[in-house]
């Protein structure tokens, strides 16, 4: 049924309202987008409900702190050749970009005046900030003038560019008007003709995907070529290995021959969704294949179960298979959202069902916790434990959510996500349409229309009323995630006679004017078992439900109670019950340890173990932790017979 196949060509008929991936027709991906015009996300669902306070908190927020940290100071400075001394990181525009992206997404769908004028205001800015040969870079324009081009590995210049690209394909996307884009291709013009003939890559990747993204939107081949000439100079050691050496950078080892993942974990997946761009508009299919090889690496051996990404502090990467420490998790919020973008790619690419598990992973337990409940308040790093007497050490030792940070990539990099959001739920091919999250909203897409309500992630029951004037069957596809053992589906109110595809229920008809489908999703409390190899969590378990994880707070506990001497009793019985915490928690069987007599170290049989009490214990969604009070977590909590 190929009207329901969205078009997504933006140069076709512009705006074309396509979200921030939009594979061109022609390329090879599997499904395309719904265009962001045709999905309607309802504040009555929590998905909606984020996209709200982002809109009305956490927009608002950053653009705040983009005046008060200096971040437009220093390009009115550039701008009006003032000589002000720059504030802040040498990046600190792409957190200008990053802002701008979110709220062009934002006004694809509300006419707020102030986020009008915010974008209006700051496009032009940038215009005066240009250089007449199209460089624009605060930094090096106020700093170092002679610089520009000279520090490729810790520069950020095309960094910045490409974040300023996306923004700008944002505008053109949304209609926003010209003007941004226009800014953007004469950036990007004077790359192509600076980078096109010489050896050169950037020390963080993210201009391979904006050049993509840029082509899409232009249809202009040289910014779709550059692109891929950065990817195949990557990893022949062009960059100097500086003190964390040539992995950080993924210059190692050409992106194609990889084998697994490696280094600064943001730029290992800004590459990988450069990959699969690149490999879908040129239809390579073996830089598609590495691009995949290279995800199952990291989710087979290197990924929380949250779903975040980065193990280590000190280079803000990977570490070892299996090296998995929950309290000194990394997990930067930053490498989860572009974990989201890559998984989001791979599944248009291949239609591929076990990549919409992952969007849906990451976006409730590694991006959801990122954000305070008051949308102004912000994690850096989220690790999955924090214990009793931890010392904040800096920024980036999350012992609370900050309201921002002296480096602030992470709170511009939510909102952009929240407020493409609508993008993201469901696509469209030759068949017809494909839900892959589930949330409060309106979709139509050609003859269709679908109306899903439901109180998902808390109840797995979905309830879509479905309008057709097609008399030509086609397909709606139901996502059923991995998590769940066991689904029914009524299609008006009779049990329908099908089987799950590669991870979705399809249904195929004549719709008519109107059907009602009611999916259910068993939502048992599941206990999530670590690989043997995990040493840091040999002997625990997470207690999950739906596609939540859940863990314990200090909170929750009696008076007196330290964290870490308490046990689950891993046969129960567990229940899910209505909680003031969240709507739903998970009430559990635990004991407490008397470890105050016990000795560091005991060779001793005759002691025995600690006395134990019991204790009923009570988790909340991980996403949920920290927002009533600060204090110890854990989300892998040791079992009573595992010692």
């Amino acid at each position: 049924m190929t009207s329901l196949k969205p078009a997504v060509n933006p140069s076709a008929t512009p705006p074309s309202f396509a979200g921030p991936a939009a594979p061109a027709p022609g390329a090879i991906a599997a499904l395309h987008p719904l265009r962001l015009d045709q999905v309607r996300l309802d504040d009555g669902g929590l998905l909606g409900r984020w996209r709200r306070r982002n809109a009305e908190e956490t927009l608002p927020h950053c653009l705040e702190r983009l005046e008060s940290s200096g971040n437009l100071g220093n390009l009115r400075a550039a701008a009006d050749g003032t000589g002000r001394e720059f504030a802040g990181m040498w990046f600190a525009d792409s957190d200008v970009y990053k802002t701008l992206e979110a709220v062009l997404w934002e006004l694809a769908a509300t006419d707020d005046s102030s986020l009008r004028g915010f974008a209006e205001d700051t496009i032009g800015l940038l215009a005066r900030a240009q250089q007449a040969d199209g460089y624009l870079n605060s930094y090096f324009t106020l700093a170092e003038p002679d610089q520009r081009w000279v520090k490729p590995v810790w520069s950020h210049e095309l960094y910045c560019a490409g974040h300023l690209i996306q923004a700008a394909v944002a505008a053109g996307r949304t209609g926003a008007g010209d003007k941004l884009v226009e800014v953007a291709r004469r950036f990007a013009d004077l790359l192509v003709e600076r980078f096109s003939e010489v050896e050169e890559v950037c020390g963080h990747p993210e201009i391979e995907t904006a050049l993509a993204e840029l082509y899409r939107l232009t249809g202009h081949r040289p910014y779709l070529d550059l692109a891929r000439r950065f990817l195949d100079l990557r990893g022949h050691g062009l960059l100097p290995h500086g003190r964390f050496g040539p992995r950080y950078h993924q210059d190692h080892v050409p992106p194609r021959e990889a084998r697994e993942v490696a280094g600064h974990s943001v730029r290992q997946l800004y590459l990988l969704a450069g990959m699969v761009d690149v490999a879908v508009e040129t239809g390579d299919r073996a830089l598609l294949d590495a691009a995949g090889r290279l995800w199952d690496d990291a989710f087979r051996t290197r990924t929380y179960v949250t779903g975040a990404h980065g193990s280590r502090h000190r280079d803000e990467a990977y570490g070892d298979p299996y090296e998995l420490p929950p309290d000194r998790a990394y997990a930067e919020t930053c490498a989860s959202i572009a974990s989201f973008h890559v998984s989001w790619r791979l599944l248009l690419a291949t239609g591929q069902a076990r990549y919409a598990d992952e969007l849906e992973r990451v976006l409730y337990n590694a991006v959801a916790p990122a954000v305070s409940q008051d949308g102004r308040h912000f994690f850096y790093s989220n690790p999955l434990q924090l214990r009793t007497g931890h010392a904040n050490a800096g920024e980036e030792a999350a012992g609370h959510r900050l309201p921002w940070y002296s480096c602030a990539c992470c709170p511009p990099n939510i909102a952009r996500l929240m407020a493409s959001l609508p993008g993201y739920l469901a696509t469209g091919d030759a068949d017809g349409l494909q839900i892959h999250l589930y949330a409060t909203a309106t979709l139509e897409a050609g003859p269709a229309r679908v109306e899903m309500r439901t109180a998902y992630p808390w109840q797995g029951r979905v309830e879509l009323a479905v309008t057709s004037d097609s008399s030509e069957p086609w397909t709606l596809a139901l996502r059923v995630p991995s998590w769940c053992a066991a689904y029914s589906v009524l299609v008006d109110g009779e049990p329908a006679r099908a089987a799950v595809d590669d991870g979705y229920l399809r249904l195929t008809r004549v719709w008519g004017s109107s059907t009602s489908v009611v999916l259910d999703l068993t939502m048992p409390v599941r206990q999530i078992r670590p690989h043997p190899r995990v040493d840091a969590v040999r002997g625990c378990v997470t207690l999950a439900r739906g596609p939540l994880a859940y863990c314990l707070e200090q909170h929750d506990l009696p008076e007196g109670t330290v964290l870490e001497d308490v046990r689950l009793h891993r046969d129960g019985p567990f229940q899910a019950a209505e909680g003031d915490a969240a709507p739903i928690v998970i009430t559990a069987s635990g004991s407490v340890l008397d470890t105050g007599t016990t000795p560091l170290y005991d060779d001793r049989r005759e002691r025995g173990g600690p006395r134990t009490s019991p204790l009923e214990l009570t988790a909340v969604p991980y996403f949920l932790w920290g927002n009533r009070s600060e204090g110890p977590m854990r989300v892998w909590i040791p079992v009573a017979d595992a010692g």
